[in-house]
């Protein structure tokens, strides 16, 4: 990519350059650290806790409205809105992608997300070497891990797919709009990325038993998870929403900390450009 120089701009010294670039890959570790360690913690809290948003209990036969029925809210009911303690820090890895998408391009992005993705094999291997070997039964270790497993499983899966999506969305708009409408790429990665891993992770942790005391069995189970689905998604879109202002602050601030043109496409082009200039 070529950099256009600016005749106005000052010409680093070899320690400024220096100081710039550690500065650069000190803030490219704080959002992939926060990132990973977002994504460690919302796989092992993952299902193991449903919190309930609100509830409808229909009234009995006769249109009655007995006790119980109607609207609730924090409550559990006959259609419950929930979403997993899981998903609660969830919309913080997709600032982080964005962030590093924005400041240092698509390619460290995807390296970050395939970190990732190898902690999460990480995570289910010590989870399974916990279970085996000899020790004391602990109830409370052994449900989580059960839960987890469904649960890590299916973000595996999901993981790869909404953060990929992420990724390629967020460039994808970069480059329609030439740089311009950073709300766009912002809310427009993350909400198609976002129904994404919703759909799947709720669907492959169904199938993989992690939902069962959530979907009740004498119901019909399809209603049910895309009720699910559809607290989920909402919750994310509303955080997704609110993430617009911080992203434009956070953007603002660290183009000039950074000493980062963001309307630029490729990070490390221009860092290559600035060495060579030493």
């Amino acid at each position: 990519m070529a950099v256009t120089k600016s005749k106005s701009a000052p010409r680093l010294h070899p320690i400024e350059a220096s100081h710039l670039h550690a500065r650069r890959e000190r803030v490219f570790l704080v959002l992939a650290g926060l990132f990973l360690g977002t994504l460690a913690m919302l796989n092992i809290l993952g299902v193991t806790r449903f919190i309930a948003l609100a509830s409808y209990t229909p009234p009995a036969d006769g249109g009655d409205a007995g006790a119980g029925a109607g609207w609730s809210w924090g409550t559990f009911g006959t259609y419950s809105f929930a979403v997993a303690v899981g998903v609660l820090p969830y919309p913080i890895t997709f600032l982080c992608t964005d962030f590093i998408s924005e400041f240092y391009g698509r390619a460290r992005a995807n390296a970050v997300v395939w970190v990732g993705f190898l902690l999460n094999i990480w995570v289910v291997f010590i989870l399974w070497l916990g279970g085996v070997l000899p020790g004391s039964e602990s109830p409370a270790f052994f449900e989580v891990r059960r839960l987890a497993f469904g649960a890590v499983t299916a973000s595996m899966m999901a993981y790869l797919a909404a953060q990929f999506c992420d990724v390629y969305v967020f460039h994808f708009w970069k480059r329609l709009t030439n740089g311009r409408h950073l709300w766009l790429r912002n809310n427009g990665s993350t909400m198609v990325s976002q129904m994404v891993d919703t759909v799947a992770v709720i669907t492959i942790t169904y199938w993989a038993g992690g939902l069962d005391g959530i979907i009740a069995a004498d119901r019909a189970a399809t209603p049910q998870l895309l009720l699910l689905m559809a607290t989920g998604y909402a919750f994310k879109f509303v955080c997704a929403l609110l993430d617009t202002i911080p992203f434009y602050v956070g953007v603002r601030w660290l183009s000039g900390y950074l000493q980062i043109d963001p309307t630029q496409e490729h990070r490390a082009d221009a860092e290559e450009l600035l060495l060579d200039e030493m």
